[in-house]
Protein backbone atom coordinates (compact mmCIF):
# COMPACT_ATOMS: atom_id res chain seq x y z
CA UNK A 1 0.00 0.00 0.00
CA UNK A 2 1.46 3.58 -0.78
CA UNK A 3 0.78 5.38 2.44
CA UNK A 4 2.43 8.38 1.24
CA UNK A 5 -0.49 8.41 -1.65
CA UNK A 6 -3.06 7.88 0.71
CA UNK A 7 -2.27 10.73 2.65
CA UNK A 8 -0.92 13.39 0.46
CA UNK A 9 -2.10 16.59 -0.13
CA UNK A 10 -4.72 15.90 3.11
CA UNK A 11 -5.03 19.11 5.26
CA UNK A 12 -4.93 18.75 9.13
CA UNK A 13 -7.05 21.20 10.36
CA UNK A 14 -5.14 21.77 13.49
CA UNK A 15 -5.83 25.06 15.66
CA UNK A 16 -3.43 27.65 14.35
CA UNK A 17 -2.53 28.37 18.40
CA UNK A 18 -1.59 24.84 18.92
CA UNK A 19 1.13 24.40 19.98
CA UNK A 20 4.08 21.53 20.81
CA UNK A 21 4.84 21.67 24.43
CA UNK A 22 8.63 21.61 25.57
CA UNK A 23 10.04 18.56 27.33
CA UNK A 24 12.00 17.98 30.24
CA UNK A 25 14.23 15.25 30.77
CA UNK A 26 13.58 13.25 34.19
CA UNK A 27 15.61 10.36 35.41
CA UNK A 28 13.03 8.06 36.92
CA UNK A 29 13.54 6.03 40.08
CA UNK A 30 13.77 2.18 39.54
CA UNK A 31 15.05 -1.07 41.57
CA UNK A 32 18.50 -1.02 40.74
CA UNK A 33 19.37 -4.47 42.26
CA UNK A 34 23.31 -6.18 41.55
CA UNK A 35 23.42 -7.68 38.35
CA UNK A 36 25.13 -10.78 37.82
CA UNK A 37 29.17 -9.47 36.66
CA UNK A 38 29.31 -12.66 34.11
CA UNK A 39 25.60 -14.27 32.64
CA UNK A 40 27.88 -17.17 30.98
CA UNK A 41 29.67 -18.18 33.99
CA UNK A 42 26.50 -18.03 36.05
CA UNK A 43 24.37 -20.22 33.43
CA UNK A 44 26.91 -22.73 32.96
CA UNK A 45 28.06 -23.16 36.90
CA UNK A 46 24.10 -23.37 37.73
CA UNK A 47 23.53 -26.12 34.96
CA UNK A 48 26.72 -27.82 35.98
CA UNK A 49 25.42 -27.72 40.12
CA UNK A 50 21.63 -28.10 39.54
CA UNK A 51 21.11 -30.93 36.74
CA UNK A 52 24.46 -33.17 37.48
CA UNK A 53 22.00 -35.60 38.97
CA UNK A 54 19.53 -35.57 35.97
CA UNK A 55 22.17 -35.44 32.89
CA UNK A 56 23.25 -38.82 31.86
CA UNK A 57 26.08 -38.95 29.14
CA UNK A 58 24.77 -39.08 25.85
CA UNK A 59 21.70 -37.19 26.89
CA UNK A 60 20.28 -35.08 24.18
CA UNK A 61 18.97 -32.29 24.71
CA UNK A 62 16.63 -29.24 22.84
CA UNK A 63 17.56 -26.27 24.39
CA UNK A 64 15.16 -23.76 23.19
CA UNK A 65 15.52 -19.59 22.68
CA UNK A 66 13.77 -17.46 21.82
CA UNK A 67 12.98 -13.90 19.73
CA UNK A 68 11.86 -11.64 22.27
CA UNK A 69 14.84 -9.28 23.33
CA UNK A 70 16.73 -10.24 25.96
CA UNK A 71 20.12 -9.17 28.03
CA UNK A 72 23.02 -11.21 27.50
CA UNK A 73 20.60 -13.95 25.47
CA UNK A 74 23.86 -15.14 23.33
CA UNK A 75 26.07 -15.45 26.94
CA UNK A 76 22.87 -17.09 28.38
CA UNK A 77 23.06 -19.67 25.97
CA UNK A 78 26.40 -20.11 25.65
CA UNK A 79 26.54 -20.82 29.62
CA UNK A 80 23.98 -23.14 28.99
CA UNK A 81 25.09 -24.90 26.39
CA UNK A 82 28.76 -25.34 27.89
CA UNK A 83 27.16 -26.35 31.20
CA UNK A 84 25.30 -29.26 30.07
CA UNK A 85 27.95 -30.32 27.97
CA UNK A 86 30.39 -30.15 31.02
CA UNK A 87 27.72 -32.86 32.42
CA UNK A 88 27.96 -35.41 29.38
CA UNK A 89 25.28 -34.00 27.49
CA UNK A 90 24.70 -33.42 24.11
CA UNK A 91 23.13 -30.10 23.26
CA UNK A 92 20.94 -28.57 20.29
CA UNK A 93 19.36 -25.31 19.65
CA UNK A 94 16.00 -25.08 18.70
CA UNK A 95 13.50 -21.69 18.23
CA UNK A 96 10.94 -22.17 20.51
CA UNK A 97 9.44 -19.00 19.36
CA UNK A 98 5.36 -20.22 18.45
CA UNK A 99 4.63 -18.43 15.07
CA UNK A 100 6.98 -15.83 15.20
CA UNK A 101 9.15 -14.99 11.96
CA UNK A 102 6.50 -15.86 9.39
CA UNK A 103 5.73 -18.85 11.02
CA UNK A 104 8.56 -20.82 8.71
CA UNK A 105 11.97 -22.44 9.74
CA UNK A 106 13.86 -20.45 7.79
CA UNK A 107 12.14 -17.20 9.42
CA UNK A 108 12.64 -18.18 13.04
CA UNK A 109 16.41 -18.97 12.33
CA UNK A 110 16.66 -15.75 10.76
CA UNK A 111 15.22 -13.74 13.75
CA UNK A 112 17.82 -16.17 15.97
CA UNK A 113 20.62 -14.50 13.71
CA UNK A 114 19.75 -10.73 13.69
CA UNK A 115 19.29 -11.14 17.62
CA UNK A 116 22.79 -12.63 17.35
CA UNK A 117 22.42 -16.25 18.47
CA UNK A 118 24.30 -17.52 15.25
CA UNK A 119 25.49 -21.59 15.77
CA UNK A 120 28.93 -19.68 15.94
CA UNK A 121 27.93 -17.46 18.98
CA UNK A 122 26.53 -20.00 20.78
CA UNK A 123 28.47 -23.01 19.91
CA UNK A 124 25.91 -25.22 19.23
CA UNK A 125 23.89 -26.44 16.04
CA UNK A 126 20.74 -24.73 15.49
CA UNK A 127 17.76 -26.84 14.44
CA UNK A 128 14.95 -25.77 12.72
CA UNK A 129 11.76 -26.68 11.71
CA UNK A 130 7.88 -25.83 12.01
CA UNK A 131 6.75 -29.51 12.21
CA UNK A 132 5.29 -30.94 15.21
CA UNK A 133 4.62 -34.07 17.57
CA UNK A 134 1.88 -34.73 19.68
CA UNK A 135 3.02 -36.01 22.91
CA UNK A 136 0.76 -35.35 25.48
CA UNK A 137 -2.66 -34.66 26.39
CA UNK A 138 -4.38 -33.13 29.50
CA UNK A 139 -6.75 -33.95 31.51
CA UNK A 140 -9.27 -31.88 29.59
CA UNK A 141 -8.06 -33.43 26.53
CA UNK A 142 -5.67 -30.68 24.94
CA UNK A 143 -2.81 -32.15 22.77
CA UNK A 144 0.75 -31.21 23.94
CA UNK A 145 2.78 -30.52 20.63
CA UNK A 146 6.58 -29.86 20.58
CA UNK A 147 8.99 -29.07 17.74
CA UNK A 148 9.78 -31.97 15.52
CA UNK A 149 13.68 -31.69 16.68
CA UNK A 150 12.56 -31.22 20.05
CA UNK A 151 10.53 -34.35 20.26
CA UNK A 152 13.05 -36.58 19.22
CA UNK A 153 16.04 -35.18 21.89
CA UNK A 154 16.12 -37.23 25.41
CA UNK A 155 15.09 -33.63 27.34
CA UNK A 156 13.71 -30.37 26.40
CA UNK A 157 15.24 -27.24 28.59
CA UNK A 158 14.27 -23.99 27.99
CA UNK A 159 16.05 -20.67 28.74
CA UNK A 160 13.91 -17.56 28.63
CA UNK A 161 13.52 -14.12 30.72
CA UNK A 162 10.99 -14.48 33.22
CA UNK A 163 8.58 -11.04 33.18
CA UNK A 164 5.02 -10.35 33.48
CA UNK A 165 3.07 -11.78 30.61
CA UNK A 166 0.88 -8.91 28.06
CA UNK A 167 -1.88 -11.39 27.59
CA UNK A 168 -2.95 -12.88 31.24
CA UNK A 169 -2.10 -12.69 34.98
CA UNK A 170 -1.22 -16.15 36.76
CA UNK A 171 1.45 -17.62 39.06
CA UNK A 172 3.80 -17.87 36.35
CA UNK A 173 3.70 -15.66 33.13
CA UNK A 174 6.10 -15.13 30.57
CA UNK A 175 9.26 -17.61 31.39
CA UNK A 176 10.18 -21.17 31.15
CA UNK A 177 6.82 -22.56 31.71
CA UNK A 178 5.37 -20.61 28.80
CA UNK A 179 8.25 -21.26 26.12
CA UNK A 180 7.86 -25.47 27.06
CA UNK A 181 4.47 -25.32 26.34
CA UNK A 182 3.52 -22.24 23.63
CA UNK A 183 7.30 -21.90 22.31
CA UNK A 184 8.06 -25.29 21.75
CA UNK A 185 4.56 -25.90 20.35
CA UNK A 186 5.40 -24.09 17.23
CA UNK A 187 2.55 -22.46 15.44
CA UNK A 188 -0.60 -25.28 16.70
CA UNK A 189 0.64 -25.20 20.12
CA UNK A 190 0.77 -21.49 20.82
CA UNK A 191 -2.56 -21.14 18.77
CA UNK A 192 -4.47 -23.45 21.02
CA UNK A 193 -3.46 -21.68 23.92
CA UNK A 194 -3.86 -17.81 22.90
CA UNK A 195 -6.97 -18.91 21.41
CA UNK A 196 -8.70 -18.67 24.82
CA UNK A 197 -9.29 -15.59 27.01
CA UNK A 198 -6.87 -14.63 29.93
CA UNK A 199 -8.56 -16.90 32.51
CA UNK A 200 -8.52 -20.04 29.72
CA UNK A 201 -4.96 -18.96 28.75
CA UNK A 202 -3.31 -19.20 32.51
CA UNK A 203 -5.63 -22.39 33.13
CA UNK A 204 -4.21 -24.25 30.20
CA UNK A 205 -0.43 -22.99 30.34
CA UNK A 206 -0.37 -24.64 33.92
CA UNK A 207 -2.61 -27.88 32.91
CA UNK A 208 -0.19 -28.16 29.93
CA UNK A 209 3.13 -27.97 31.44
CA UNK A 210 2.07 -30.59 34.59
CA UNK A 211 1.33 -33.19 31.17
CA UNK A 212 4.61 -31.88 29.86
CA UNK A 213 6.49 -32.77 32.83
CA UNK A 214 4.75 -35.96 33.71
CA UNK A 215 6.39 -37.52 29.98
CA UNK A 216 9.88 -36.77 31.67
CA UNK A 217 10.34 -34.72 28.71
CA UNK A 218 11.32 -31.39 30.45
CA UNK A 219 14.64 -31.76 32.10
CA UNK A 220 14.41 -28.48 33.67
CA UNK A 221 15.04 -24.68 32.58
CA UNK A 222 17.16 -21.18 32.51
CA UNK A 223 15.48 -18.19 33.57
CA UNK A 224 16.67 -14.78 33.98
CA UNK A 225 15.35 -11.96 35.09
CA UNK A 226 16.25 -8.33 34.08
CA UNK A 227 16.28 -4.91 35.87
CA UNK A 228 14.50 -1.56 34.84
CA UNK A 229 18.14 -0.48 33.60
CA UNK A 230 18.73 -4.06 31.68
CA UNK A 231 20.85 -5.41 33.02
CA UNK A 232 20.59 -9.32 34.00
CA UNK A 233 19.70 -9.53 37.89
CA UNK A 234 19.06 -13.02 38.07
CA UNK A 235 20.12 -16.26 36.03
CA UNK A 236 18.40 -19.76 37.86
CA UNK A 237 18.29 -23.01 36.96
CA UNK A 238 15.28 -24.49 37.80
CA UNK A 239 15.26 -28.27 37.84
CA UNK A 240 12.17 -30.36 36.01
CA UNK A 241 10.24 -30.04 39.24
CA UNK A 242 10.81 -26.78 39.94
CA UNK A 243 9.67 -25.52 36.05
CA UNK A 244 5.90 -24.34 36.70
CA UNK A 245 6.25 -24.53 40.51
CA UNK A 246 6.96 -22.67 43.65
CA UNK A 247 10.69 -21.85 42.11
CA UNK A 248 9.07 -20.48 38.92
CA UNK A 249 6.59 -18.54 40.60
CA UNK A 250 8.49 -16.84 43.42
CA UNK A 251 10.80 -15.65 40.37
CA UNK A 252 7.86 -14.48 38.96
CA UNK A 253 6.93 -12.30 41.79
CA UNK A 254 10.55 -10.68 41.58
CA UNK A 255 10.30 -10.12 37.65
CA UNK A 256 6.85 -7.90 38.24
CA UNK A 257 7.98 -5.93 41.33
CA UNK A 258 10.91 -5.57 38.45
CA UNK A 259 8.79 -4.38 35.43
CA UNK A 260 9.85 -0.26 34.62
CA UNK A 261 6.69 2.03 35.87
CA UNK A 262 5.22 5.22 34.23
CA UNK A 263 5.13 6.87 37.67
CA UNK A 264 1.93 9.35 36.22
CA UNK A 265 -1.42 8.33 36.94
CA UNK A 266 -2.88 10.40 34.59
CA UNK A 267 -0.82 11.22 30.55
CA UNK A 268 -2.41 13.03 27.87
CA UNK A 269 0.08 11.99 25.66
CA UNK A 270 2.53 9.55 25.16
CA UNK A 271 5.25 9.49 22.54
CA UNK A 272 7.14 6.31 22.07
CA UNK A 273 10.25 6.67 20.36
CA UNK A 274 9.85 2.79 19.39
CA UNK A 275 8.62 -0.30 19.28
CA UNK A 276 9.34 -4.01 18.10
CA UNK A 277 9.18 -7.94 18.72
CA UNK A 278 12.92 -7.52 20.69
CA UNK A 279 11.31 -5.14 23.34
CA UNK A 280 7.64 -6.98 23.81
CA UNK A 281 5.62 -9.93 21.97
CA UNK A 282 3.40 -7.01 21.46
CA UNK A 283 5.51 -3.81 20.16
CA UNK A 284 5.17 -1.93 23.40
CA UNK A 285 4.61 -3.73 26.58
CA UNK A 286 1.08 -3.39 28.32
CA UNK A 287 2.21 -3.73 31.63
CA UNK A 288 3.67 0.10 30.63
CA UNK A 289 1.26 1.66 28.87
CA UNK A 290 -1.52 0.10 31.10
CA UNK A 291 -3.29 -0.71 27.74
CA UNK A 292 -3.83 -4.36 27.42
CA UNK A 293 -6.60 -4.70 24.79
CA UNK A 294 -7.63 -7.68 25.70
CA UNK A 295 -11.47 -8.65 25.92
CA UNK A 296 -11.72 -9.97 29.57
CA UNK A 297 -8.50 -8.21 30.56
CA UNK A 298 -9.17 -4.68 32.51
CA UNK A 299 -6.49 -2.30 31.45
CA UNK A 300 -4.51 -0.91 34.06
CA UNK A 301 -6.05 1.94 36.35
CA UNK A 302 -2.69 3.68 36.19
CA UNK A 303 -1.23 4.98 33.75
CA UNK A 304 -4.07 6.52 32.38
CA UNK A 305 -3.06 7.57 28.75
CA UNK A 306 -5.40 9.25 26.75
CA UNK A 307 -3.43 9.24 23.63
CA UNK A 308 -0.44 7.23 21.98
CA UNK A 309 2.33 7.95 19.33
CA UNK A 310 4.36 5.45 18.42
CA UNK A 311 7.27 6.62 16.15
CA UNK A 312 9.18 3.61 15.25
CA UNK A 313 9.48 0.24 14.64
CA UNK A 314 12.89 -1.82 15.67
CA UNK A 315 14.42 -3.70 12.51
CA UNK A 316 14.71 -7.12 14.13
CA UNK A 317 10.68 -6.68 13.92
CA UNK A 318 10.85 -7.62 10.43
CA UNK A 319 7.67 -5.92 9.50
CA UNK A 320 5.71 -7.99 12.37
CA UNK A 321 4.07 -5.56 14.53
CA UNK A 322 1.41 -7.27 16.46
CA UNK A 323 0.60 -4.35 19.26
CA UNK A 324 0.24 -1.56 16.32
CA UNK A 325 -3.22 -1.25 17.58
CA UNK A 326 -2.18 0.05 21.07
CA UNK A 327 -1.02 2.86 19.14
CA UNK A 328 -3.14 5.58 18.37
CA UNK A 329 -1.27 8.02 16.02
CA UNK A 330 1.83 6.39 13.52
CA UNK A 331 3.98 8.29 10.60
CA UNK A 332 3.63 7.37 6.88
CA UNK A 333 7.35 6.17 7.97
CA UNK A 334 6.06 3.08 10.27
CA UNK A 335 3.01 2.10 7.83
CA UNK A 336 5.24 1.56 5.14
CA UNK A 337 7.25 -0.88 7.32
CA UNK A 338 4.42 -3.58 8.04
CA UNK A 339 4.91 -6.70 6.83
CA UNK A 340 0.76 -7.42 7.11
CA UNK A 341 1.51 -11.60 6.72
CA UNK A 342 3.79 -11.97 9.10
CA UNK A 343 1.62 -9.49 11.62
CA UNK A 344 -1.94 -11.39 10.89
CA UNK A 345 -0.35 -14.84 10.63
CA UNK A 346 0.77 -13.57 14.29
CA UNK A 347 -2.69 -12.11 14.94
CA UNK A 348 -4.24 -15.44 14.53
CA UNK A 349 -1.97 -17.42 16.23
CA UNK A 350 -2.84 -14.35 19.32
CA UNK A 351 -6.37 -15.35 19.46
CA UNK A 352 -8.74 -13.15 21.21
CA UNK A 353 -5.79 -11.28 22.41
CA UNK A 354 -4.57 -10.06 18.54
CA UNK A 355 -8.23 -9.00 17.51
CA UNK A 356 -7.73 -5.30 18.85
CA UNK A 357 -3.91 -5.43 18.73
CA UNK A 358 -3.24 -5.93 15.47
CA UNK A 359 -5.94 -2.74 14.58
CA UNK A 360 -4.58 0.33 12.42
CA UNK A 361 -4.03 3.70 14.46
CA UNK A 362 -4.09 6.36 11.99
CA UNK A 363 -1.15 7.15 9.98
CA UNK A 364 0.03 10.60 9.29
CA UNK A 365 2.55 12.08 7.40
CA UNK A 366 5.01 13.14 9.62
CA UNK A 367 5.82 12.43 13.22
CA UNK A 368 5.15 16.01 13.95
CA UNK A 369 1.70 15.82 12.82
CA UNK A 370 0.94 12.50 14.94
CA UNK A 371 2.36 14.05 18.06
CA UNK A 372 0.41 17.52 17.30
CA UNK A 373 -3.16 14.97 16.49
CA UNK A 374 -2.31 13.62 19.71
CA UNK A 375 -2.71 16.70 21.59
CA UNK A 376 -5.37 18.04 19.42
CA UNK A 377 -7.67 14.83 20.17
CA UNK A 378 -6.50 14.10 23.94
CA UNK A 379 -9.61 15.88 25.70
CA UNK A 380 -7.88 18.71 26.70
CA UNK A 381 -8.54 22.08 24.69
CA UNK A 382 -5.47 23.69 22.37
CA UNK A 383 -5.20 26.29 25.13
CA UNK A 384 -5.28 23.87 27.85
CA UNK A 385 -1.52 22.94 29.69
CA UNK A 386 -1.01 19.23 28.52
CA UNK A 387 0.31 16.34 30.22
CA UNK A 388 2.94 14.66 27.97
CA UNK A 389 5.50 12.12 28.50
CA UNK A 390 8.12 10.78 25.94
CA UNK A 391 9.95 7.71 26.29
CA UNK A 392 12.55 5.51 23.72
CA UNK A 393 10.88 2.28 24.77
CA UNK A 394 8.61 0.48 27.18
CA UNK A 395 11.16 -1.89 27.66
CA UNK A 396 14.38 -0.34 29.64
CA UNK A 397 12.65 2.63 31.34
CA UNK A 398 15.09 4.70 33.30
CA UNK A 399 14.17 7.89 31.67
CA UNK A 400 11.85 10.19 30.26
CA UNK A 401 11.02 13.25 29.07
CA UNK A 402 7.83 15.21 30.12
CA UNK A 403 6.04 18.50 30.01
CA UNK A 404 5.89 21.10 32.83
CA UNK A 405 3.09 19.97 34.34
CA UNK A 406 4.39 16.62 35.24
CA UNK A 407 7.37 18.49 36.88
CA UNK A 408 5.13 19.11 39.52
CA UNK A 409 3.80 15.18 39.90
CA UNK A 410 7.67 13.97 39.96
CA UNK A 411 8.26 10.64 42.35
CA UNK A 412 10.36 10.99 44.95
CA UNK A 413 13.72 10.05 44.01
CA UNK A 414 13.18 11.24 40.65
CA UNK A 415 15.24 13.93 39.03
CA UNK A 416 15.78 16.67 36.05
CA UNK A 417 18.23 16.27 34.27
CA UNK A 418 20.16 19.82 33.93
Amino acid sequence: MNWDQLVQGVELPFHPDLKVPALTEVTLPVPRPDAVADVQQSAHDDIVARFAAHVTPGMTVAVGAGSRGITRRVELLRGTISGLRELGAEPFVVPAMGSHGGATAEGQRAMLETLGMTEEAIGAEIRATMDTVEVARTPSGMPLYLDRHAAGADRILPVNRIKPHTCFKGPVESGVTKMAVVGFGKQPGAAQIHACGPVEMRNRILDGIAALKATGRVLGGVASIESAAGDVAVVRALTGDEVGAQAEIDLNDVARKLVPALPFPQIDVLIVEKGGKDISGTTMDPNVTGRFSVHGLADLSEPDVSTIVLLGITPISGGNVLGIGFADFIPVSVAQQIDWKKTYINCFTAGIAGVRRSRMPMVLPTEDDCVKAALSMCGRAFDQPKRVVRIESTLHLTRCWVSDPLLAELPPGAEIVE
